[in-house]
C-alpha cells in the first residue's frame, strides 16, 4: 500500500510540475487581464484615453457654411487631419467630429471651445483582455484544455503532501477555507 501511495505522489508531482509549467503563461494572462477587468471603472483595459480642452484659434463658420475642408483644417493642429471620418451637429452650436480609431473632437462654434479625446489601443493589455471574452472557436478548444489542466493541477496538488501538512492536516483546512470563501460570496453577495 505504501509503495502505491508513493507512486501516486510521484505521479502527482510530475503531472503537477509539467502542467504548471505549460499553463503558467495562461495563468499570468488571466490573472493580469482579470485584475484589470475588475477595475474597469478606473482603467480602460483596451484603450488609453487622452483628453484635452483648448480654444480653436481661428474664427469658425456658421453651421450651414461649415464645409468638410473647414473641419479637416480644425484637425491639422492635432495631427488628425488624415483620420477624419465624418462630422455632425448634435446641437445647433456644437460640432462633433469622428476620427479613425474612435477618437473625437467636439467644438462649440460660438466661442471655439474644443474638447479632444484621443483613444490609443493598448496592444498588450487589450489583447490579454480580449482572451477573456473568448475571441473564437480555436480559443474555446484551448480554454477547455486549460480548464481540464487546472483540474488536473488541483487534483495532483492535493495528493502531493502527506501528514500534518497534507490533505489530512493543514492542507485540508486551507482547502476547506478556499472552498468556503467563494461559497460565502455566492450566498451573501
Amino acid at each position: 500500500m505504501n509503495s502505491t501511495a508513493n507512486r501516486l505522489r510521484r505521479w502527482s508531482r510530475n503531472v503537477h510540475r509539467e502542467l504548471s509549467f505549460f499553463f503558467s503563461g495562461m495563468l499570468l494572462i488571466y490573472a493580469v487581464s482579470g485584475l484589470v477587468m475588475n477595475h474597469r471603472d478606473t482603467i480602460n483595459p483596451n484603450y488609453s484615453v487622452e483628453q484635452r480642452r483648448y480654444v480653436v484659434g481661428e474664427p469658425l463658420s456658421a453651421r450651414d457654411r461649415l464645409t468638410r475642408d473647414d473641419v479637416v483644417r480644425l484637425l491639422a493642429p492635432l495631427d488628425e487631419a488624415d483620420n477624419y471620418t465624418k462630422h455632425y451637429f448634435p446641437e445647433s452650436d456644437v460640432l462633433k467630429v469622428f476620427l479613425k480609431g474612435g477618437s473625437s473632437l467636439t467644438v462649440r462654434l460660438s466661442d471655439g471651445e474644443a474638447f479632444y479625446e484621443k483613444l490609443t489601443r493598448r496592444p498588450v493589455l487589450g489583447t490579454m483582455t480580449r482572451l477573456h471574452y473568448n475571441p473564437g472557436r480555436w480559443w474555446t478548444w484551448f480554454s477547455d484544455l486549460f480548464a481540464v489542466g487546472l483540474v488536473a493541477i488541483v487534483a495532483s496538488g492535493l495528493l502531493l503532501l502527506k501528514g500534518p501538512k497534507g490533505l489530512r492536516g493543514r492542507g485540508g483546512v486551507e482547502l476547506a477555507a478556499g472552498i468556503a470563501v467563494p461559497l460565502l460570496f455566492l450566498i451573501f453577495f
